[in-house]
């Protein structure tokens, strides 16, 4: 998918956007892998700025198909990992000083990420980690009190009642 693509689909271009476009690429480029069809690509990102949006374009890992996993970091980083090779690459973002350096131009910005030699932006890094579980398909359960269904491994028990996360905060 190319980059002006990945724009219509986030709705506005900007530098978040372009980092994360160029931080999937170089990932899958240093993975050797093609975008993910089902779960083959595992992306674990760690924000949930603009860039994820980019992630999911570039390689084709989703929160629907659970190959897109999301740890509230704050950090500039996205580890791709791939199941056949059984291995995974982390890239971090390291341009902001640059970044800052161009004062509020978004425009020239978003040029500079775009186009910026990949060794002044952007450090990747193999790495080994444990295999993430694939996406399994959970039984749904009534809760008992707001009457939506809920997915089983999302249940609580409160005082007697199988309810769901935000039926249970209340009851508390």
């Amino acid at each position: 998918m190319d980059y002006q693509e990945i724009v219509k689909f986030h709705g506005h271009e900007c530098p978040g956007l372009a980092m994360g476009y160029r931080m999937a690429k170089a990932a899958m480029e240093e993975l050797n892998s093609l975008r993910s069809e089902d779960e083959e690509i595992v992306a674990i990102v760690e924000n949930d700025a603009c860039g994820v949006d980019a992630v999911q374009c570039v390689t084709g890992c989703t929160f629907g198909k659970g190959n897109l996993i999301f740890k509230d970091y704050g950090k500039p980083v996205y580890t791709l990992y791939s199941r056949s090779q059984g291995q995974g690459v982390r890239v971090l973002f390291r341009g902001q000083k640059a970044m800052k350096e161009m004062g509020g131009d978004r425009s020239e910005i978003v040029k500079y990420i775009l186009n910026a030699p990949e060794s002044d932006i952007l450090s990747l890094k193999h790495v080994t980690i444990e295999e993430p579980s694939p996406a399994r398909i959970q039984k749904s359960l009534i809760c008992e009190v707001c009457g939506e269904p809920v997915m089983k491994t999302r249940v609580r028990e409160v005082n007697g009642q199988l309810v769901c996360i935000p039926c249970s905060e209340k009851l508390k």
